[in-house]
């Protein structure tokens, strides 16, 4: 059991260091504070080939494993958790379906512009009256002619406004329920196909998300992805993949949290010495750093199995939930440690405070990662 990093990752993490620091961290804050896209940004990951690092070099990808694409999305999100969530649900909510599910056709056509950057991804199954509960989806599909004919609606869908493509999930058969969904390959200029209100956020501000409206759009018959009824099992194992990717930017912020906490703990004096050697202040960063720890070693884990073709599902859940309430509990800490100043906005701590959040929540609840994992320990 080797727990070292290839000499190939070590390389890329402090790669992707360097570009932070010098393209990410100076805009961090007025990203958040203007819930301005980082568009400038994401171009300079694109030139970088971390749009698609984990997929093959034939589509435009990297051609790198699951390890590499953890280890930018954590780096990332240490530096700026909405560079990070636009790069996460980009690759593994859109990227990956296509990848596994598409035609050559389609991955030729789709696929590698999302890998090279020129085309931004999103995903599209919650909607206003179906989270958790994807049956109860109100969108249908109706196949006329030769084109599938779309109308619903969506809700929360990060990268909508910016995106080129979005992965869309139907129902093509209601009776059947969860197998009578299906998915659909959306692109931008469909008819039909109309971006909502923009949703004003508490955390990740920076990454764009809205409703999508699907008023009779229409797509050619061949824009089905997979096999009709087949995607809620796309949308499963997406989502399976993507949880590693949400584990990643929970550990990055809970990295940044623990950063800032031990920067300013050695920096503020009170009673005649720094806040650091006091033991109060001495514990909270014993347990961050523990749960950091910990956070880690289940993200690459799970990372880990997915390149080992091993089953992930139950580590990938494990991981998520365990790194997204460790980043609540941390960025929690981590105010309490800077104090008053740890309350005003434009402070670091503050941001990491409201982005830890939604962590625990999109890409499936803290309450349906149990719900995951007992279902594999009792399975």
């Amino acid at each position: 059991m080797d727990f070292n990093l290839s000499e190939e990752h070590q390389l890329i993490r402090q790669g992707v260091q360097e570009f932070c620091d010098k393209n990410v961290c100076p805009i961090a804050e007025e990203v958040d504070r203007n819930q301005r896209y980082p568009e400038e940004v994401i171009k300079k990951i694109a030139e970088q080939e971390w749009m698609g690092i984990y997929f093959p070099t034939e589509y435009g990808g990297a051609g790198a494993d699951m390890m590499s694409y953890v280890i930018v999305l954590e780096e990332l999100a240490r530096a700026c958790s909405s560079t990070c969530v636009v790069v996460s649900a980009h690759s593994s909510l859109a990227g990956y379906p296509l990848y596994k599910f598409g035609t050559e056709e389609q991955k030729q056509k789709y696929l590698t512009p999302l890998c090279k950057g020129e085309m931004i991804g999103a995903f599209a199954l919650t909607e206003p009256g179906a989270g958790t509960d994807a049956a109860a989806s109100t969108t249908t599909a109706v196949l006329d002619g030769n084109e599938w004919v779309l109308n619903g609606s969506k809700i929360f869908i990060t990268n909508a406004p910016v995106a080129g493509v979005h992965i869309v999930f139907a129902m093509t058969d209601k009776s059947k329920g969860t197998k009578g969904i299906s998915a659909f390959i959306v692109p931008c200029e469909a008819p039909g196909l109309i971006i909502g209100k923009h949703l004003d956020k508490m955390g990740i501000r920076g990454s764009l998300t809205s409703e999508v409206l699907l008023k009779n759009c229409r797509i050619p018959k061949e824009n089905l992805l997979g096999a009709e009824g087949q995607g809620f099992k796309i949308a499963m194992m997406t989502l399976d993949g993507g949880r590693i990717g949400i584990a990643s930017q929970a550990l990055g912020i809970a990295q940044a949290a623990l950063d800032e906490s031990i920067k300013y703990s050695k920096e503020r004096v009170q009673f005649g010495k720094p806040i650091s050697t006091l033991q109060p202040i001495q514990w909270m960063i014993a347990n961050m750093v523990s749960e950091v720890q910990a956070s880690r070693f289940l993200t690459y884990h799970a990372a880990w199995c997915y390149d080992q073709g091993l089953p992930y599902s139950s580590q990938a859940a494990m991981a998520k939930l365990f790194a997204s309430e460790t980043a609540v509990r941390q960025t929690d800490r981590a105010v309490q440690i800077h104090g008053g100043i740890g309350y005003i906005k434009g402070t670091k701590v503050e941001r990491l405070f409201r982005d830890a959040k939604i962590t625990e929540i999109y890409e499936g609840t803290s309450e349906v990662m149990r719900m995951v994992i007992a279902g594999g320990a009792l399975r």
